[in-house]
């Protein structure tokens, strides 16, 4: 993707997260308060080192749901997202819950921080939005300490889009997981943006974990059964939630 279509698709992207991000952020609270939370902290610390406060960051932060969750368990978590609306409500939200992760506004494909900076890069939901996520992801090795772990959470949410589903953009605002508040206008536009995306064209998470093995992380490897585990009922079926793991 060249610079001129790059800087298109991202102003897009942030337009389209400004407009939804009231809303998205209603049923991530409804989430935060559900059995789900339990089941996603279970699922991180599984894989981070016991006895030791972590420096994390969350990339993609959104409304600062895996934010509120590691710093609610004592680490230090730093949440990143490049629209300004999403960090509004991830700072109210740290005050409602009584957390103080720091939050900035950036692009996960230019991170402003020195090298080896954190333990942990966590993501959820981001990588299919990005159009350069070979770029995303080398960002994300360079700020990693040396042994330091990469969790990505995303789904291939492009054939939910080939296949027309779109259950989970019209649920009330009472659900804890999916969209409410969704237009038809945005509902095409989040179609639009997520098929020019260069991710959509790739096999997931396949290419994802082949990626970071080539740019160095030691050790890498997938699980594709991460959304039935953790989301069960609300994992969806075009587009089933993957994580997607590296040790520099």
């Amino acid at each position: 993707m060249d610079t001129s279509n790059m800087n298109n698709i991202e102003s897009r992207v942030q337009s389209y997260w400004t407009k939804r991000a009231h809303n998205f952020n209603i049923v991530r609270k409804n989430e935060l308060n559900s059995s789900i939370s339990e089941r996603w902290r279970e699922e991180i610390v599984h894989f981070l080192p016991e006895g030791k406060v972590l420096q994390i960051l969350d990339v993609g932060t959104g409304t600062g749901y895996f934010a509120i969750l590691l710093s609610q368990i004592g680490h230090q978590v730093t949440g990143i997202d490049l629209t300004d609306a999403m960090l509004k409500e991830a700072r109210d939200n740290a005050a409602l819950y009584q957390v103080h992760p720091t939050f900035q506004q950036m692009d996960a494909q230019k991170l402003a921080f020195l090298d080896q900076s954190f333990d942990v890069v966590i993501s959820r939901n981001l990588t299919w939005t990005l159009p350069d996520p070979e770029s995303a992801y080398r960002e994300w090795m360079r700020v990693l300490k040396k042994g330091g772990i990469l969790l990505n959470f995303d789904a291939d949410y492009a054939s939910n889009v080939r296949n027309q589903n779109t259950s989970a953009s019209h649920i009330s605002d009472t659900e804890v997981y999916g969209h409410c508040g969704v237009t038809p206008e945005l509902e095409q536009e989040n179609a639009s943006i997520t098929l020019s995306m260069p991710m959509s064209r790739k096999q997931r998470p396949y290419w994802d974990q082949e990626f970071l093995e080539n740019i160095g992380f030691s050790r890498s490897g997938y699980d594709p059964s991460v959304g039935q585990n953790i989301l069960k009922e609300h994992d969806l079926k075009d587009a089933p939630m993957f994580l997607v793991w590296g040790v520099r």
